[in-house]
C-alpha cells in the first residue's frame, strides 16, 4: 500500500529575485513523497500567484489525493483527473522517481530515452534599475548565456547596460507580460541593438494577438500564454517557441508530450523554471535534449540547495545522480 505525504519547504535566495510582478527573498517549495514502506519517490513543485495558486492551497490539494495513490492511481491516470499545474507536478514527479528507484532503472530509460547530456542554462538577471543590471551583468559577465529580468518602462536602457556589462555572453530577455502595444516595436528594436536571442512574453497572456501582425527580427516565446498540450492551437502565429514549466504543464508526463507535439508544429522548446531546488530542476533535464534554450538555474539563484543537489559546472549543468530523483 502507498503512501503519501506532502511538506512545505522554505529556500532562502542569496539576496533578491525580482521581475515584473515583484521581489521576493526566499522559494517556497511544496513536496510530495510517495512510499510503499521499502521504496521512496519525491517531487518539488512551486506553486504561483500568477496562476491562482497559493502554496497552502496546493499543500492541501495533493493531500486529497492520498487515497488514489494509495489505490496504485499511475501517472497518465493523473492526466485525467487532475488539472495541469503545480499540485500534478510534484504527484507526477513523485511517481516517475518512486518508479524507478523501485525497477533500479533511471527515469530517461522508462521514458524511452538517451541519458541527458550536460547542457548551459541561462544565468538570470533581476529586475532592477538599469545601473543595478550593469553591476550584475558585469559580474555574470563571463557565463555564457544570461537572461535578463525586463519591466516596461525603462526596458530599453536596461538592455543596453546588460549588453555593454556582459559583450560576450549570449542574451535572452524575459518580460512576464510587462510590455505593452505601444511599447512593443520600441523594445524589440532596442533587443536587436543588443544582439538578443530570443524575447519571452513580452505582452500579456490576454493581449498577446496583436503578436500576430509583427515580424519580428527576434525569436518571440510564449510563456504565460502557455501551459499544456491544450493551449498550443491558441498560439497560432503569435510565437515561434514556447517556454515548458512542469509546474505550468502540471508534470514531466505532459511536458514530454507537449515538447513531442511543440516540435512536430514547427515551435522551438525552451525549458524553463520557477525558482526552487535541484529537485524540481531534476525532472526537467529529461526534457534539454534537442531544447534551442535551457533555464534551469533555480538552485544557482539560492542561498542554499538541498544535498544531494544537482552537479553545475559554472553554467553546465548535469543529469542528476540517482540519490537526488529518477
Amino acid at each position: 500500500m502507498r503512501r503519501l505525504d506532502v511538506a512545505i519547504e522554505r529556500w532562502p535566495i542569496a539576496g533578491s529575485f525580482t521581475i515584473s510582478r515583484g521581489s521576493r527573498t526566499e522559494a517556497v517549495v511544496v513536496t510530495a513523497t510517495v512510499s510503499d514502506g521499502e521504496t521512496s519517490g519525491r517531487g518539488e513543485c512551486v506553486p504561483y500567484a500568477r496562476y491562482g495558486e497559493t502554496v497552502e492551497g496546493v499543500a492541501d490539494f495533493i493531500r486529497e489525493q492520498a487515497p488514489l495513490i494509495g489505490d496504485g492511481v499511475g501517472r497518465e491516470a493523473l492526466l485525467a483527473r487532475m488539472a495541469a499545474g503545480a499540485a500534478r507536478n510534484a504527484l507526477d514527479c513523485a511517481l516517475w522517481d518512486f518508479e524507478a528507484k523501485r525497477n533500479g532503472r533511471r527515469a530517461w530509460e522508462i521514458a524511452g530515452l538517451a541519458a541527458p547530456a550536460p547542457v548551459t542554462t541561462c544565468f538570470t538577471l533581476s529586475l532592477g534599475s538599469p545601473d543595478s543590471m550593469h553591476q550584475a551583468a558585469r559580474a555574470a559577465a563571463l557565463r555564457p548565456l544570461l537572461k535578463v529580468k525586463l519591466g516596461g518602462e525603462g526596458d530599453a536602457e536596461r538592455i543596453a547596460a546588460v549588453r555593454e556589462a556582459a559583450p560576450d555572453a549570449r542574451l535572452v530577455v524575459d518580460a512576464n507580460e510587462a510590455w505593452r502595444e505601444t511599447t512593443l516595436l520600441t523594445n524589440l528594436a532596442a533587443c536587436d541593438r543588443a544582439g538578443v536571442l530570443l524575447i519571452e512574453q513580452p505582452l500579456p497572456a490576454g493581449a498577446d494577438a496583436v503578436l500576430e501582425g509583427v515580424k519580428s527580427p527576434i525569436l518571440i516565446c510564449a510563456d504565460e500564454s502557455l501551459h499544456d498540450r491544450a493551449g498550443l492551437d491558441a498560439l497560432s502565429a503569435k510565437y515561434g517557441a514556447i517556454n515548458i514549466k512542469l509546474d505550468k504543464a502540471g508534470g514531466l508526463t505532459e511536458a514530454l508530450q507537449l515538447a513531442a507535439e511543440a516540435r512536430a508544429r514547427g515551435l522551438a522548446i525552451m525549458v524553463g523554471c520557477m525558482v526552487g531546488t535541484s529537485l524540481a530542476m531534476a525532472p526537467a533535464t529529461l526534457l534539454t535534449p534537442g531544447a534551442a534554450f535551457v533555464d534551469l538555474d533555480g538552485p544557482l539563484l539560492l542561498a542554499t540547495d538541498r544535498a544531494p543537489g544537482l552537479a553545475y559546472d559554472g553554467s553546465l549543468v548535469h543529469a542528476p545522480d540517482v540519490a537526488l530523483w529518477g
